[in-house]
């Protein structure tokens, strides 16, 4: 493994019941490197993230986490390898305030942000931070859905297309956050159907179409493959 590799990806088959999604993804991620996976609805970008998670029906090959083969473990003893994953369905507690919501998560390893680092992150949050869930935002939940796996000490993100359907203050906002957490020195891996939030946010980019890895490429390689993109995208 090479000293700075956070997690690599080998000949990934990811299943559904009988649904072959994944069909042999290879990837890698540096420690400290923001890397997005692009493509089309159906590409197997959210389904990549979910198979580092342990969240599919069955796999196969292999999903090294800092060294640790996770392929046979399950979903909590991935987490507790310091990787926390925010779904895009959010998952915010009605019942409970922003507050509430942000302390509730476990620790999965030390070195987990304060609520004060988090306010200082997300200052909407500290705002609301007496508001039931079901009051917030969609904005608002998002940040929040982010905001508290930084509590839990994860110093991977798997982040699933966190700017959907949000203003551009909010997706600027987010955006700020990501380059804050870069600095702090976490691991992010974004799914992302926004090219204009991800391209500037991103070291490397990994082009998915039908469960396979079609182009991989870094930022400065960003402004050559914009023909390419538009192929696969249509961006």
């Amino acid at each position: 493994m090479a000293d700075n590799e956070f997690l690599r990806i080998s000949d990934l088959h990811s299943f559904y019941g009988e649904s072959h999604i994944l069909h042999g993804v290879d990837l890698t991620v540096r420690s400290g490197e923001v890397v997005t996976l692009l493509g089309r609805n159906g590409a197997g970008r959210t389904t990549t993230l979910k198979s580092i998670m342990g969240l599919v029906g069955r796999r196969t090959g292999s999903i090294m986490i800092n060294g640790v083969e996770t392929v046979g473990l399950p979903p909590h003893k991935i987490a507790r390898l310091g990787i926390g994953y925010c779904p895009e369905e959010r998952g915010i507690f009605a019942s409970l305030n922003c507050e509430e919501n942000l302390l509730l998560p476990p620790a999965v390893a030390s070195g987990g942000m304060s609520l004060e680092e988090i306010y200082e992150l997300f200052p909407n949050l500290e705002e609301r931070r007496l508001s039931p869930g079901t009051r917030l935002s969609g904005g608002e939940q998002q940040m929040l859905s982010v905001a508290r796996i930084l509590r839990t000490g994860a110093t991977l993100l798997l982040l699933d297309e966190i700017s959907e359907g949000l203003a551009p203050v909010i997706v600027q906002a987010l955006a700020n956050a990501i380059r804050t957490l870069r600095q702090k020195g976490l691991t992010i891996v974004m799914v992302e159907q926004n090219f204009r939030f991800a391209a500037p946010l991103a070291d490397r980019f990994y082009v998915m179409e039908h469960g396979r890895i079609a182009e991989a490429f870094t930022a400065s390689e960003l402004k050559a493959k914009m023909g390419m993109l538009h192929e696969y995208l249509g961006v």
